[in-house]
């Protein structure tokens, strides 16, 4: 079968894990890439075997050699490219966070509904195996009744000047890590927490941000993210019957992780399955291209995410809990 042409706005770091995870994959190749810059983009190509490189991403969109685009532009673009990548009748997947806020996400979400392409956000932590053992373990009753659920994920930021930084891009911790928090707390629990506490230490942008989430059936969830601390990642899983932990929630290993699941027989570790996640997460898109049908987790799923992030910031700013999606 045909695959599928990738098309990538921007020479974004993170462009360059998915162009390997295509690469991996069987059912995509990246056909293109554009840049503000040429030479810029003639270079990525150049590096990574890529057949077009564009000096605009209007070039790219319009010149009818990709399928299908990938967004890792500055946040405060997301929305914007995306729309337009939709205008010119490509598909997207937009990198995380889906937009700088959740009416940008749904100025999206309308498009795509009127254009019936698809679109999804770019969370690709969650396609790994780990997360269908995790899922599976709460579907079959081995954690008994979820209780709660909490992660971590903090590095120490050294340079202020990059764009995960700049509140002019949209910037801040949340929006660059606590966003994951945010993810899987929702994916875990299986629903959308109905109010949210946020607590920020900011200098240009929120640095340092704690988040806790109220779901449904008594299910709690709290997140740290940080850009002023030692790099940590955690999460943990936690029921009446056991508890399960993972070291490597945001980046499991292409070969599987490692997971420890503790209940009052013990403590065991289990060894996930593995998987590149970038051409997991692209793998997805590509076959939902090819077979007519929605992604996994396509754009209503980026919306609730993007809801749940404006709560939090809300609640920041307020110093009090704030209902999600209030108007």
């Amino acid at each position: 079968m045909k695959k599928i042409r990738w098309g990538i706005l921007g020479c974004a770091k993170i462009a360059r894990q998915l162009i390997k995870g295509i690469g991996e994959g069987e059912t995509g190749e990246v056909a293109a890439i554009a840049s503000r810059d040429y030479a810029k983009a003639r270079a990525w190509a150049e590096q990574n075997g890529i057949p077009h490189a564009y000096g605009s991403y209007d070039e790219l969109l319009r010149a009818g050699v990709v399928d299908a685009i990938y967004n890792p532009l500055p946040n405060s673009l997301h929305a914007e490219w995306t729309i337009r990548a939709l205008r010119a009748g490509l598909p997207v997947l937009c990198e995380k966070p889906f937009a700088a806020d959740a009416a940008e996400a749904r100025q999206v979400a309308k498009m795509a509904r009127e254009t019936g392409l698809a679109v999804a956000e770019a969370f690709m932590y969650r396609f790994h195996p780990l997360y269908d053992l995790a899922l599976d373990y709460l579907r079959s009753g081995r954690l008994g009744r979820l209780a709660s659920i909490s992660s971590t994920f903090t590095y120490l930021l050294r340079d202020p000047t990059i764009v995960q930084a700049d509140p002019a891009l949209a910037g801040g911790v949340l929006m660059d890590l606590g966003c994951y928090g945010v993810n899987l707390s929702r994916l875990i629990a299986g629903g959308e927490p109905r109010r949210v506490s946020g607590f920020a230490r900011r200098a240009a942008v929120d640095e340092t941000f704690v988040g806790m989430m109220e779901f449904a059936d008594g299910v709690f969830a709290e997140f740290v993210a940080s850009f002023a601390a030692q790099k940590r990642q955690r999460a943990e899983i936690v029921g009446a019957a056991g508890v399960l932990v993972t070291e490597r929630p945001w980046h499991p290993y292409a070969e599987g992780v490692d997971v420890t699941l503790i209940t009052d027989a013990g403590t065991e570790t289990i060894r996930t399955a593995g998987g590149n996640i970038y051409g997991l997460e692209a793998d997805d898109f590509a076959r939902a291209l090819r077979e007519d049908r929605a992604p996994r987790w396509g754009v209503d799923d980026a919306v609730a995410n993007m809801d749940v992030i404006d709560a939090l910031y809300a609640s920041a700013r307020e110093g009090r809990a704030v209902e999600v999606g209030r108007r």
